[in-house]
């Protein structure tokens, strides 16, 4: 259990790294999503070949649909950190569980939960906070509700995925779909956002390397690892820290705090007063030693 919890919060460290990677990366956040995916698939592949794991015989091209669902939320997240800062992507990620709660009812026909409203409309208050008070970062705030809208709704879909089929087929399928999306499409994105950037030198190579192979790959083994015997909601309920890592660590690296305003406080505050709540309220419907489901529930970060 200890090492099962260790991976489990590596994985966490490693989830909110990928902000921190996204600024460190000078490539624009089409071409650094890019090579994300192209290394995850490749290395997914490897990886496949060497455990020889069964591929299904059904489901190749929905599996695949939904990567795009991913891809556009990671262009999305890079986005708002290179149009702002980490602190500011991170935060407008933590919308994710309001739209989760807006969504799943629509899709899932199932009914509106009172208190997760209530919460999602403590969350909507924080970033409306940062949004009114922060013109700076209003572009970067933009593109992360977006992001967070397409996270939201890759959960939602992604859920029936993780009760059918091994993570590891999943991931590879999903990669690869955004990964062929992007690629068809990146001649049109080049066009509309020129850059002079577009082969990585040696120390983003390096960072993208991490960042495909340690922080997405490695992420999702060490997530699985640890649902083998942590309880899938414990797990989740762990996640809830990754916007605190994240932030932590760019104001350490990027000296952030002083490119944020006392608006951002307080709107990080309702936020993170929202998960707690949320947090509290999943601990109250389910016991603690209940037995792992098998993950209910898939990392976008």
């Amino acid at each position: 259990m200890r090492q099962s919890y260790l991976f489990l919060h590596i994985a966490v460290i490693l989830a909110g790294f990928t902000g921190i990677l996204g600024k460190l990366i000078q490539l624009n956040e089409g071409l650094l999503t890019w090579y994300r995916i192209l290394i995850s698939s490749l290395a997914l592949f490897i990886i496949l070949l060497i455990t020889k794991t069964p591929h299904p015989k059904d489901d190749k091209l929905r599996m695949a649909g939904t990567g795009c669902i991913i891809m556009i939320h990671w262009l999305f997240f890079y986005g708002s950190i290179k149009y702002s800062n980490v602190s500011i992507g991170v935060v407008c990620y933590a919308l994710t569980s309001c739209f989760t709660a807006l969504l799943v009812p629509f899709i899932q026909k199932k009914k509106f939960v009172f208190s997760e409203l209530l919460l999602s409309l403590l969350t909507i208050l924080g970033i409306g906070l940062i949004f009114h008070f922060d013109t700076t970062h209003q572009t970067g705030i933009i593109l992360g509700v977006i992001s967070s809208l397409f996270a939201a709704l890759f959960t939602i879909v992604n859920e029936g995925w993780v009760r059918k089929y091994d993570t590891r087929i999943i991931n590879f399928y999903e990669i690869l779909g955004g990964t062929i999306a992007l690629t068809l499409l990146l001649p049109l994105y080049l066009y509309l956002f020129p850059t002079d950037y577009i082969f990585p030198d040696l120390k983003d190579g390096i960072y993208l390397l991490i960042l495909g192979l340690v922080c997405t790959v490695g992420l999702y083994q060490l997530f699985s690892e640890a649902l083998k015997k942590i309880p899938a909601f414990t797990v989740n309920l762990t996640f809830n820290l990754e916007p605190v890592y994240a932030i932590i660590l760019a104001f350490i690296l990027f000296k952030e705090a002083h490119e944020v305003n006392q608006y951002f406080y307080i709107g990080l505050g309702c936020v993170m007063l929202s998960v707690l709540l949320q947090t509290w309220l999943t601990i109250k419907r389910q016991p603690i030693t209940s037995a792992p489901s098998g993950g209910s529930e898939s990392r976008t970060e």
